[in-house]
């Protein structure tokens, strides 16, 4: 899954970006301003938007009034040192998915940005199964048939990703732009390294391949 923080506290937003990275295995990257941060929501297939309201050159409100009234339906998450009703009315008649006031949990922001991402794809529960396959987003954990399946971070990003979108055809350049950040150059056969390790070991013991390549289009996750 890739994030967009925007946040103009450069350390804030580190600090948030490592621990999505470490807690979650997403691909996050940063904007220190609104201007900035409209521009990059606007450009790229975020999974989830991080939004300060306090924000230089441009609001964060009026960044997510514009962002929904362009169409972008990332969910978002507004970072607010405010708390009154009136600022809460207006995130959430703008289009805002939730928001948590500063200072915030960092374990508590991790697990409302999984809950917001499962609900964007119309999951209650942080389980996704996909036949004998099973994902705890949460754990971060597969299983296969109960057998357990070790996998590298990137292997996961992906497995997790495909797994949110089922029996979807998903592109070489859907998979990439959802699994690297913003500074990614994507020329090389990468994705298919990762493919067929995932691939290899999601089949061991198993007769049933569960990731399938449609020519010319790109993969598929189904049983």
């Amino acid at each position: 899954m890739r994030v967009l923080v925007v946040e103009d506290h450069a350390g804030l937003a580190k600090n948030i970006a490592r621990a999505l990275r470490e807690s979650a295995a997403y691909v996050v990257d940063i904007s220190l301003d609104g201007q900035d941060g409209l521009f990059m929501a606007q450009s790229n297939p975020y999974d989830l938007i991080l939004l300060d309201l306090m924000l230089p050159r441009l609001d964060g409100l009026e960044v997510l009034r514009q962002l929904r009234g362009r169409g972008v339906r990332s969910p978002v998450l507004i970072l607010t040192s405010r708390d009154d009703k009136e600022t809460t009315v207006a995130l959430l008649e703008a289009g805002a998915d939730d928001y948590m006031t500063k200072p915030f949990d960092t374990s508590e922001m991790v697990a409302r940005c999984r809950a917001l991402i499962r609900r964007s794809h119309g999951l209650a529960v942080p389980l996704i199964e996909v036949g004998d396959l099973v994902i705890h987003s949460e754990e971060m954990t597969v299983t296969r048939s109960g057998r357990p399946i070790k996998l590298t971070t990137m292997e996961y990003r992906l497995l997790e990703y495909m797994a949110h979108r089922p029996r979807a055809v998903l592109s070489k350049n859907e998979l990439l732009d959802h699994l690297y950040d913003y500074n990614w150059e994507k020329f090389s056969n990468v994705l298919e390294v990762y493919i067929s390790s995932l691939r290899r070991k999601l089949n061991q013991g198993s007769e049933a391949p569960l990731i399938h390549t449609l020519k010319g289009r790109g993969y598929v996750l189904t049983r």
